[in-house]
């Protein structure tokens, strides 16, 4: 029997409620080659929001947002600790899609597009504190620019180029996996320009996180 999403997610006020709700979803479960695992991490202080595409084959295995090379460059590029990465209450991580959606010849599947209209909003009404959100990928910026009234550029590239117009609260960002490595080649400035300016607002926030 097909649970009633729409009754679950009225009750939203209590934020490990509706976190138990979303880990529970069943939602795309006949399109998951793998099943329905929701994996994200979320605590009404995270002050840095981490918008992902969605988990790939290992983070599935393992549970844990970004568990993968991704994960490791993405922690060389904020600076950070894997301690201070996976601390929920100075950094919430909420893909588009919270399930792997499965694989394709040049890489993993889009997000799903049921997962987002179903919780995001209700997740991150919770979220009053963010001061900096990280939009890392294609799918993760054309949303999100989407729901502001942005009009997203045209390619990945020039998201991330035009990153000044959202800074400091947003940040576009290439998706930091290795088949990513020709990009970063082919764009040294983005190494070279933004990941001081990134890693410097980063060090910036969690400080004052940690004086509060």
């Amino acid at each position: 029997m097909m649970r009633d999403f729409a009754n679950d997610r009225m009750n939203v006020n209590d934020l490990e409620s509706l976190i138990s709700q979303v880990r529970r979803c069943t939602l795309c479960a006949e399109h998951l080659p793998l099943g329905p695992k929701p994996v994200f991490q979320l605590h009404e202080t995270a002050r840095i929001l981490i918008v992902s595409q969605a988990p790939g084959r290992r983070v599935h295995e393992t549970g844990l947002p970004f568990s993968d090379p991704s994960g490791d460059r993405l922690r060389e590029w904020l600076n950070v600790t894997h301690t201070t990465f996976y601390d929920s209450h100075q950094i919430a991580i909420l893909p588009m899609g919270l399930c792997f959606p499965g694989t394709r010849k040049s890489g993993d599947l889009p997000p799903r597009p049921e997962c987002a209209p179903a919780w995001r909003s209700a997740l991150l009404s919770h979220l009053k504190n963010i001061r900096l959100t990280l939009l890392v990928g294609r799918y993760a910026q054309a949303y999100c620019f989407n729901q502001q009234g942005k009009k997203p550029a045209a390619t990945l590239t020039e998201n991330v180029r035009s990153w000044r117009k959202s800074w400091p609260d947003i940040m576009p960002l290439p998706h930091p996996s290795p088949r990513n490595n020709l990009w970063m080649r082919r764009n040294p400035w983005f190494e070279e320009e933004v990941i001081p300016v990134l890693q410097e607002r980063v060090a910036m926030i969690l400080n004052q996180t940690a004086d509060a």
